[in-house]
C-alpha cells in the first residue's frame, strides 16, 4: 500500500484508509462485534493505516469496536474520531463548547483503548460557538498530549479559515465522489493554499457507485438511505447512467467501477486519502486493490467527458441535515 502525508503538518497514512461507520450506524443493523474487530484487522494486514470513527457513530460503539480491534497495533495505525453533537447523537443538534470538546476528547480516549487521539475533528460546524474557540480548545487538548492533529469535518472555507488561524487544520474530511464533485470549487483549492489534506468520506457515493445497487434495490428500515433524496428509485434510475459509463471504463481496465471511482479520486490531488467503509472482506480487498491503479491523462480526460454528459438527480442529504453542511 502506497503511502500520502495529509497536508502540510498531518499525518502519513495509508493511500486509501477505512471508513469504520458502517460497522455499526447508517446502513442498517450494527455487525457483529467479532466480525467488525476481524474486518478492521484485515485492513490492518492488507496495508490499511488510517481509521475512521466517532462517537456519533452508534452513538459510542463505533469507537469501541475500533479500539478493541486497534490496540494489539496501536503504535502501527492513525485513528481519526469526532466530537460536535449533543450527547453524541447526530440528530440532537451540534455542541462544540470548549468543555463538551474536552469530555468528549476523554471519553473517546477510553473507548479507544488509547492516550491520544491522532485526528480529531469537529463533525459539523457549531453556528452557536465561534470557531476560534473550537480550535482554541482542540489547541489546548494537542498541548496536553491528548490529540496529534486537528480536522473539520463538512466546514465552508471561512469556517476552515478561522480555524486555522487559531490552530493548524491538518485535514477537511467531506464527501466527494465522481457524483459529488462540490468540495473542487472552494475547499480543495484552500486546502491547497493553506497546505491541508483532504479526506473524502463516501468516496463511493454511499453504495451507488459500485455498481451494485440500482432502483430496485430495497433497504432495511433503518438505512440511512431511506431518506437521501439521491436515494429515491426514481433517481436511482435516472443516476445509473453514470454507473453504466463508468463501468465501461472501468471494463477496459480490467477493474471495477468502485476502484475507478477511488482511483478518479487518488488523482486528483497527492494530498486527498478517501475512507471506503464496508462490511464484506472481498469488498476490501477490491477497494484497496484501487491504490494499484493508475489513472493516465487520457483516462482522466475520458473520465471528465462522462462527467459533463451527466446531471446528478437528487440531493444528498434531506433539507434539515443539508442545513449542517458547508457553514
Amino acid at each position: 500500500m502506497r503511502k500520502r502525508k495529509l497536508g502540510k503538518s498531518g499525518p502519513e497514512v495509508s493511500a486509501i484508509g477505512f471508513g469504520c461507520m458502517g460497522l455499526t450506524f447508517g446502513y442498517g443493523p450494527a455487525q457483529e462485534k467479532p466480525k467488525a474487530v476481524s474486518l478492521i484487522r484485515q485492513a490492518f494486514e492488507l496495508g490499511v493505516t488510517f481509521f475512521d470513527t466517532a462517537e456519533a457513530y452508534g452513538p459510542f460503539a463505533n469507537e469501541e469496536v475500533v479500539g478493541e480491534a486497534l490496540a494489539p497495533i496501536r503504535d502501527k495505525v492513525v485513528i481519526a474520531t469526532k466530537f460536535g453533537f449533543k450527547e453524541g447523537d447526530s440528530m440532537a443538534g451540534t455542541d462544540s463548547r470548549p468543555e463538551r470538546i474536552r469530555i468528549v476528547a476523554d471519553a473517546s480516549l477510553k473507548r479507544l483503548r488509547t492516550d491520544h487521539i491522532d485526528l480529531f475533528y469537529q463533525h459539523r460546524v457549531d453556528p452557536d460557538v465561534p470557531m476560534e474557540d473550537v480550535a482554541g480548545a482542540v489547541k489546548d487538548l494537542i498541548a496536553a498530549g491528548k490529540v496529534k492533529h486537528f480536522g473539520l469535518s463538512e466546514a465552508g472555507v471561512q469556517s476552515i479559515r478561522r480555524a486555522h488561524a487559531v490552530q493548524p487544520v491538518s485535514a477537511i474530511q467531506s464527501e466527494y465522489s465522481l457524483w459529488w464533485r462540490s468540495p473542487a470549487a472552494e475547499v480543495l483549492p484552500v486546502c491547497e493554499e493553506l497546505g491541508i489534506g483532504f479526506v473524502p468520506f463516501s468516496p463511493l457515493g454511499r453504495g451507488f457507485l459500485t455498481g451494485k445497487i440500482d432502483e430496485t434495490t430495497t433497504f432495511t428500515k433503518d438505512d440511512f438511505r431511506n431518506i437521501v433524496p439521491r436515494f429515491s428509485a426514481e433517481n436511482r434510475k435516472a443516476n445509473q447512467v453514470l454507473v453504466d459509463l463508468i463501468g465501461s471504463i472501468a471494463a477496459a481496465k480490467k477493474a471495477t467501477p468502485a476502484q475507478i471511482a477511488l482511483a478518479w479520486l487518488l488523482a486528483q490531488k497527492p494530498w486527498i486519502v478517501p475512507i471506503p467503509g464496508t462490511t464484506k472482506p472481498h469488498r476490501l480487498e477490491e477497494n484497496l486493490g484501487a491504490a494499484g491503479i493508475d489513472l493516465s491523462p487520457d483516462d482522466l480526460r475520458e473520465i471528465a467527458g462522462v462527467l459533463g454528459k451527466v446531471e446528478i438527480q437528487g440531493a444528498r442529504y434531506p433539507e434539515r441535515l443539508q442545513k449542517l453542511v458547508g457553514r
